[in-house]
């Protein structure tokens, strides 16, 4: 028995950052401001189709084609989807325990939901599985074309893409899940500066007004994709 106690490993750093709250809330922040600068730089990709199809679909040959010679054909945007999968991965198991984590804290619901909370803040946990199921179906839509309407043309996205918001599921599950991500956004990157401890009460209104501008910006943007397509403005 002593022999046992002497010889029990302690739990790691590691470990024990990930099974606090405080841990979890971290790894939530870093993995959504991953996500996040990475769809900063998909959005302005996805505006060069306002300058036709060779730019576009020349912007979407490059990805494939970053670091090379040193890298291979695809090579540097497989490294960027694997992150990216890890982030998500990270960020959905994070919030889940989190969340499963605050009901057994409660398990009584509160008698009186709390007038501060925002609607963004409300509904995090459902704009979390919308936007979810809406990676999935983007996958399979626009990446591996098995979801694809008209017939899906590698090499070609920029008919793709007009493919896909020339029907209208394609623009209701697009616009509805980038509406979802605005307001994920507005309240998630708020949240991440708290968490990390950059913010503070003199920078609570510059982190917030910070928020509420890429929120903007990035439903903007991204819904301008869909919408010129509808308008044929792209065609």
């Amino acid at each position: 028995m002593a022999l046992a106690t002497r010889t029990a490993r302690k739990p790691s750093m590691t470990r024990t950052m990930w099974d606090s709250s405080v841990g979890k809330k971290t790894v939530m922040a870093v993995s959504g401001l991953i996500m996040l600068s990475y769809l900063v730089v998909h959005m302005l990709g996805n505006l060069k189709i306002f300058f036709g199809s060779d730019e576009f679909n020349h912007y979407a040959h490059w990805l494939r084609t970053i670091g090379e010679p040193f890298l291979h054909y695809e090579w540097a945007l497989w490294i960027i989807r694997v992150v990216l999968v890890a982030a998500v991965v990270a960020h959905a198991v994070s919030a889940y325990q989190l969340s499963r984590r605050d009901i057994r804290a409660r398990p009584t619901p509160y008698a009186h939901k709390k007038r501060r909370a925002s609607y963004a803040t409300r509904t995090m946990r459902w704009g979390g599985i919308i936007l979810g199921l809406f990676i999935v179906w983007h996958i399979l839509d626009l990446t591996t074309g098995t979801a694809h309407p008209n017939g899906f043309q590698p090499g070609h996205p920029y008919q793709n893409v007009i493919d896909t918001f020339s029907t209208w599921y394609g623009n209701v599950v697009y616009i509805v899940a980038v509406l979802a991500l605005g307001l994920h956004v507005r309240h998630g990157f708020w949240s991440a500066a708290q968490t990390l401890g950059v913010g503070s009460r003199t920078r609570d209104r510059a982190f917030k007004t910070i928020a509420n501008v890429l929120a903007l910006v990035l439903t903007v943007g991204f819904v301008s994709v869909p919408v010129g397509v509808m308008t044929g403005v792209v065609s």
